[in-house]
């Protein structure tokens, strides 16, 4: 029987696509709920990327009508999606502690 590996989704940026397989590969997410919340994570990673680039342009502040500063709506969306993103990636439950090379507590703690 032929491995199945699953293929990153459509339309996720390049940067996206290889953080996708890389997760994917590293901790084995092969279950369809995983992919599904990895490719979500991904989205909004790309939509965080999308406001950065926004306000990077635009600048943290606009004008209203009446000539008043307020928050770009970018920062909001980049916001929000940083908290999709990060929360996505917490439903995965990944084991992120690193590997020590011996016993006992690490180095300065």
């Amino acid at each position: 029987m032929k491995n199945f590996a699953p293929k990153p989704p459509p339309g996720l940026s390049v940067e996206s696509r290889r953080w996708w397989k890389a997760i994917r590969t590293e901790y084995d997410v092969a279950d369809p709920a995983g992919l599904l919340i990895l490719s979500s994570a991904c989205e909004a990673f790309d939509r965080m990327r999308q406001a950065q680039r926004r306000v990077k342009r635009e600048g943290l502040t606009t004008r209203d009508r009446f000539g008043q500063a307020k928050p770009n709506p970018a920062t909001l969306i980049e916001r929000d999606s940083r908290s999709a993103m990060l929360t996505a990636l917490k439903q995965l439950n990944l084991d992120i502690e690193p590997l020590h090379d011996r016993p006992g507590r690490p180095v300065g703690r």
